[in-house]
C-alpha cells in the first residue's frame, strides 16, 4: 500500500521538527498508542492497539529514523507484530517545507501488512489507514501549531462556539 499526502501546520518549521521527534507528542497523536519510548537518539519501541475491521489487535515494534536532514526532515521506519492478527511493516519519508510562518508537512508512506488483518481486504485497510494518518495529522496540528482563529478568540467567542452539552451544564 502507498499513500501521499500534505499537512499545513501554524508553527515554524524547527517547531514541527522537534515535535516530530517528542515521543510525548507522539504519544498524544498516534491512535491508539499504549506507550512509546525513546531507546536511542534514532530508534523507539512502541505499543499500539489499533482496530481494523472486525479485528482488534495490539502491535509491538520499533521504530527507527534514518536520512536525518534537520530541520527538513528524514525517513521513519517501522516493524510491528500484532500475534495472531498479523504484522505490519513500512516507511514513511517526511519533508518539511517553510510557508511564510507556518509549515507544509509532506509525506510518502509504503506500507505491508500480512496475517489476519491482510484477509480483511485492501478497500478496508486502505479507508483505515487513511483515518489514521487523518487522525494523526489533526491531532498534531491541534497540540504543535493551533490555528490561527483559536489564538485569537475571546472568552466570550469561546463560549458562543460551546458545544450543546457545555452550554446546558453552564447554565445548570
Amino acid at each position: 500500500m502507498e499513500m501521499n499526502g500534505s499537512q499545513r501546520i501554524e508553527a515554524s518549521r524547527e517547531q514541527v521538527y522537534a515535535a516530530l521527534n517528542d515521543v510525548d507528542i507522539l504519544r498524544q497523536c498516534i491512535p491508539g498508542c499504549e506507550s512509546i519510548e525513546k531507546t536511542s537518539d534514532t530508534e523507539m519501541n512502541a505499543k499500539v492497539t489499533l482496530r481494523v475491521g472486525p479485528v482488534k489487535a495490539s502491535f509491538t515494534g520499533k521504530v527507527t529514523l534514518s536520512d536525518l536532514d534537520p530541520p527538513n526532515g528524514y525517513t521513519i521506519s517501522g516493524e510491528g507484530s500484532g500475534g495472531m492478527a498479523g504484522f505490519a511493516k513500512g516507511g514513511a519519508k517526511v519533508d518539511l517545507v517553510p510557508e511564510g510562518e507556518a509549515t507544509m508537512l509532506n509525506y510518502t508512506v509504503k506500507a505491508e501488512i500480512g496475517g489476519k488483518i491482510a484477509q480483511l481486504g485492501s478497500r478496508l485497510i486502505d479507508g483505515t489507514a487513511k483515518k489514521l494518518a487523518g487522525d494523526f495529522f489533526a491531532k498534531f496540528s491541534e497540540i504543535v501549531g493551533p490555528t490561527p482563529a483559536a489564538e485569537d478568540m475571546t472568552a466570550e467567542e469561546g463560549a458562543e462556539k460551546k458545544g450543546w452539552v457545555s452550554r446546558l451544564r453552564d447554565s445548570l
